[in-house]
């Protein structure tokens, strides 16, 4: 990051468009990390303005004031009274929504407090005409104090005036828009005679959130001026009323709303989709159509870029020098990457419909639905945005439960969220659905593997609400919140913000999963290719004296020696010694060996038997679905990948942990190990219990 860049922190309400004013400002040159020494998810993007001047954009958690109530909206206090954040901003973006201005207006006041240049951006501008609504641009700014933006993020409208503004920022105010010590002249006076080189609002919010940057111990500034927390709440009340009499006074002129224009679709949209019963069969519809979707609309892509890498390997090992090097490119590494790959179309899929729920404004109703069932099993409306966004990523999901303020339904949502499927699940799933069931149409539309799926999900979030009910009455924390969510307007999905977001989650995925799949891939590789004892030593001499070989063609003996090289290689050692406890689920020792790899992640699995496959075989154009076809069982005869054990695996992945990425955040958000370690051991013996009663009622 460049020093000399002006650095912009975009702030605003939840839904008032500010992910859609980061993204025109930035378009994909954007970076998505931690904020450090916390757990929630920050974005930085990198804008060019006029005169080749540069910024970074910074696109803080969504709060509705300065008065945290929740960890996240912490962030937002701390980086603005921290003026030594490399991050500190030179200037502020307040994004507001136009329709919800006066709400919108109270966070814009506190900021100003706090004389940080702010600039006002008035989103959704193409939406004054239909909702009656007009703005006196010049009153406003002459009485709040700044300069106003009025944009439309969704038709590109106003932002190249942003950027023009944002050059400028030091030509705007720093000055509050009202003097807040008013709610309390006599304690105010005395905190500012005491702390005379303190901007008064930083130390009066030092005194009320649990932060400090001011370079002061805190037991300076609560001493004289310690105040019960009743007292504090009651001057936090007092204050936030002034603010509003503030706004009114000033939207009273500014502000001009003709309500028989405005247009009631919202209400009667509302009506349906929030129907008590109604609205739940709408919900499962569009599930069904998403994973019906997912498998139908992949399959092209997916056969294209299992065939490509299968290529690719044969490419390799016939083209590149005999040796070692050759060997690992074309049996670990690109297998191992083409077993993940293979599954970025359902991937993208998947985010697609995730992001256009999101960005129609339909996921809020779906919260405020669950909410009803959520109360039932102890946990709050706000732990279905950690159990849907687990659909993605349980680590982002298990973050978002920081914005629930009683902890007893926090600790149980981070618990339970590991049990929604997760898009690492996927390539399992994907696979082993392939294998075991058929590729029907039922009732001429009805796809079964896309029924396979979309169950699986569901069995996922059942098993969720299922242990929230348990942990409710087993835990004994006492202790209840209120469920208010917000409900933003509809409107149609704005393709840029769904094409970056799927772009973005897509390439996190390939270079997370990716950066882990390399090295096992070559771990593996290395595992499989070299083994103790004469056995391997001398596979070919023992395959060639065994008198049932000596009517085998040349590849057929090629292909048993390899196997025979396998099974006493370093891992196939390990295979072997692991095989007793998983063979009751209907495993073999390759299986095994690419259960316990997928612990790293679960994707893995995949990757993890297309090195082993590869290794064991001397045909390399063979797809790593059709290996997995043809494996057949050395005793039995039959083959590996039957439906007793594609149940018994899909089961599994369903209910394990199978992620050491969880369980170190987990451990991070609970800071115990406790939790954690609990959380493993329920859900892996659940998952090998569920599995083994499977197998054995269906084999």
């Amino acid at each position: 990051m460049i020093h000399q860049n002006i650095n912009v922190a975009l702030i605003g309400n939840p839904n008032v468009g500010k992910t859609s004013v980061f993204n025109q400002l930035t378009g994909l040159n954007q970076q998505v990390g931690n904020y450090p020494g916390i757990t929630v998810e920050k974005k930085i993007g990198f804008c060019k303005l006029p005169h080749n001047i540069k910024a970074n954009i910074l696109d803080l958690p969504g709060t509705y004031s300065l008065n945290a109530s929740s960890i996240d909206e912490n962030v937002v206090i701390e980086l603005l009274l921290n003026k030594n954040d490399k991050l500190y901003p030179d200037v502020a973006l307040v994004v507001t929504d136009v329709e919800n201005l006066k709400r919108n207006l109270l966070l814009f006041t506190q900021i100003k407090d706090l004389e940080i240049p702010t600039i006002l951006v008035i989103n959704m501008a193409d939406r004054m005409e239909s909702k009656g609504i007009s703005l006196d641009i010049p009153y406003l700014e002459e009485q709040l104090k700044t300069k106003i933006a009025l944009i439309s993020s969704r038709k590109s409208q106003g932002i190249e005036e942003l950027k023009n503004l944002i050059v400028t920022y030091k030509s705007i105010s720093a000055e509050p828009c009202l003097n807040a010590s008013i709610i309390d002249k006599e304690y105010f006076n005395n905190l500012q005679k005491a702390f005379p080189d303190q901007l008064l609002y930083k130390l009066w919010l030092v005194i009320t959130q649990d932060v400090n940057f001011l370079n002061l111990e805190r037991k300076e500034i609560q001493g004289p001026f310690t105040k019960s927390h009743t007292e504090l709440k009651r001057l936090q009340q007092q204050e936030t009323i002034k603010r509003y009499q503030f706004i009114n006074d000033v939207l009273k002129v500014g502000l001009n709303v003709d309500s028989s224009v405005a247009k009631d679709f919202r209400s009667k949209l509302d009506r349906v989709l929030t129907h008590k019963f109604w609205g739940y069969i709408i919900f499962f519809v569009i599930l069904f159509v998403i994973f019906q979707s997912i498998f139908d609309w992949s399959s092209v892509p997916m056969d294209f870029i299992d065939s490509t890498f299968a290529t690719l390997s044969t490419m390799a090992a016939e083209h590149l020098p005999e040796g070692i090097l050759t060997d690992l490119i074309s049996q670990g590494i690109i297998p191992g990457i083409g077993g993940i790959l293979i599954f970025i179309p359902q991937i993208a899929f998947l985010f697609l419909f995730i992001s256009i729920l999101e960005e129609s404004g339909y996921m809020s109703r779906v919260v405020f639905i669950m909410d009803k069932i959520m109360r039932r099993f102890g946990l709050s409306g706000k732990s279905v945005v950690p159990l849907i966004s687990g659909t993605a990523c349980a680590i982002p999901a298990i973050m978002a439960t920081r914005n629930i303020e009683n902890w007893k339904e926090r600790l149980i949502t981070i618990l339970v969220t590991p049990f929604t499927t997760c898009s690492a699940r996927l390539p399992v799933y994907a696979i082993i659905i392939a294998l075991v069931i058929p590729n029907h149409r039922v009732l001429g539309f009805l796809n079964l593997q896309g029924l396979t799926l979309m169950l699986l999900y569901l069995l996922g979030f059942g098993m969720a609400i299922f242990s929230a009910y348990v942990l409710n009455r087993v835990m004994k924390i006492s202790g209840k919140t209120f469920f208010v969510v917000e409900m933003p307007n509809y409107k149609l999905p704005l393709f840029k913000n769904v094409a970056i977001n799927v772009i973005e989650k897509t390439k996190a995925f390939i270079s997370g999963a990716g950066k882990i799949i390399l090295a096992i891939s070559i771990i593996l590789w290395f595992l499989a290719s070299y083994g103790p004892g004469e056995k391997f030593k001398n596979a070919e001499t023992i395959i060639n004296t065994q008198a049932n070989n000596h009517s085998l063609s040349k590849t057929e003996l090629n292909n048993r020696v390899a196997a025979f090289k396998l099974e006493n290689s370093y891992i196939g050692i390990m295979g072997k010694t692991i095989e007793p406890v998983i063979s009751p689920l209907g495993y073999d020792w390759k299986i095994g060996i690419a259960i316990i790899s997928s612990f790293a992640a679960r994707e893995v699995f995949v990757g993890t038997l297309a090195t082993i496959y590869s290794v064991g075989g001397t045909d390399n154009e063979t797809t790593i679905k059709n290996k997995m076809e043809s494996e057949i069982h050395p005793i039995t005869g039959t083959k590996i990948f039957n439906f007793a054990t594609g149940i018994s695996l899909l089961l599994f992945y369903a209910f394990a942990l199978q992620c050491a990425s969880t369980l170190a955040i987990t451990k991070k958000e609970t800071n115990s190990w406790k939790w954690p370690l609990g959380q493993l051991v329920f859900m892996s013996s659940f998952a090998y219990l569920t599995a083994l009663v499977a197998f054995q009622i269906l084999k």
